[in-house]
């Protein structure tokens, strides 16, 4: 099977930076696009980036010029750079992927979530 597992949420004042990191594992052919989403509490889960097989990137409106994903297809890694936290993105991150598997089966695959507080 294949798993997401993410890392790098935290607590952190608001102007700060945190890395997240999700990491793909099992048994995997090929990752085609990769993403982050987000949930606040109270709220639907929305999409926050995207990054394609050749890497280009879309974002939406409340974190462009502030994040940036990122992915290291050798490592089967996805990164999301998140600069000058505003309280509002404090929510649970988590990473998806599109995933081709070794069976040449594609499916959509979710991480477990990590928690990012911006509070002072």
């Amino acid at each position: 099977q294949v798993q997401l597992v993410e890392s790098g949420g935290g607590l952190v004042q608001p102007g700060g930076s945190l890395r997240l990191s999700c990491v793909a594992s099992g048994r995997i052919f090929r990752i085609d696009a990769m993403a982050w989403y987000r949930q606040a509490p109270g709220k639907q889960r929305e999409s926050v980036a995207t990054v394609t097989s050749g890497r280009s990137t879309t974002y939406t409106d409340s974190v462009k010029g502030r994040f940036a994903i990122s992915r290291d297809n050798a490592k089967n890694t996805v990164y999301l750079q998140m600069n000058s936290l505003k309280p509002e993105d404090t929510a649970v991150y988590y990473c998806a992927a599109d995933i081709v598997g070794t069976d040449y089966v594609r499916n959509d695959y979710w991480g477990q979530g990590t928690q990012v507080t911006v509070s002072l």
